[in-house]
């Protein structure tokens, strides 16, 4: 996984807690909450009585203050693209020649199709080649340690994850939590902290708009806090590589049958 990555686009009505105007007098804690949390003042602009961030996403004082409340919750997030589950039933994930001679991303990939596949959700995950997927996605390496991924086109996943090969060295937790995370990726999860990579990663900025998109997922709460969940955008030495609570509840309500 990247440790800094990716954007902010949000529609009102999707994103926290709808679009109905707030009293002038908020205004202050709206804004003071908001630079709290980590959101650029540049990136905060007053249009009448409401107040938006990234240029197009209105925040109500309610989503404000529950960005500041990061005890006992952890957010989720999506892309505008999600993969069509009426067409996509089963995932191939295939890695290539050079990915599986570094056992230990061989054991972590095998962990992550595992992570997804206990969830009982519309689709199922196997190792490819297999003739019978309706969707492939290749897996392959790149340098370092970390990962690259992707957003679904065209109600497909995205076709390609990278894994790092120094993470070869690395536990199995680990491994297994960056494959489970680009594969979140691709399946159109955002960073669960994309407006304050400093949650997860102890510095960095709000990722910003990019086009695809960071709708708050119905049932997750609109903060975060370092472990919180396998999409922030750093993981801990410590991770188990499974995934949280708010992980299980951001994917099936996704894709759950």
């Amino acid at each position: 996984m990247f440790k800094r990555a990716a954007v902010l686009v949000m529609s009102c009505g999707a994103l926290l807690a709808g679009c109905g105007q707030d009293s002038p007098g908020d205004e202050e804690e709206l804004i003071s909450n908001l630079v709290e949390a980590g959101f650029p003042a540049r990136d905060i602009q007053v249009l009448g009585d409401d107040v938006y961030v990234g240029g197009d996403a209105h925040v109500s004082l309610q989503a404000s203050r529950e960005m500041l409340q990061t005890e006992g919750s952890a957010e989720q997030y999506r892309t505008t693209n999600l993969v069509n589950t009426g067409a996509v039933t089963r995932i191939c994930l295939n890695p290539t020649a050079t990915f599986t001679s570094y056992t230990r991303l061989n054991q972590g990939l095998d962990q992550a199709i595992i992570n997804y596949n206990a969830l009982g959700l519309c689709f199922s995950m196997v190792r490819g080649p297999n003739t019978s997927c309706n969707a492939t996605i290749n897996v392959t390496t790149m340098a370092g340690t970390g990962g690259s991924s992707g957003f679904p086109s065209g109600g497909r996943p995205y076709n390609t994850i990278r894994i790092g090969t120094g993470l070869n060295t690395a536990s199995l937790d680990v491994v297994e939590h960056v494959i489970t995370h680009e594969l979140g990726h691709a399946l159109g999860l955002r960073h669960s902290d994309f407006f304050n990579q400093a949650s997860s990663c102890g510095s960095g900025v709000n990722e910003g708009a990019a086009g695809v998109g960071a709708i708050l997922i119905p049932g997750t709460p609109s903060t975060s806090y370092p472990g919180g969940s396998l999409m922030n955008a750093c993981y801990p030495p410590s991770t188990t590589g499974e995934f949280t609570s708010t992980d299980i509840i951001a994917l099936k309500y996704l894709y759950g049958c």
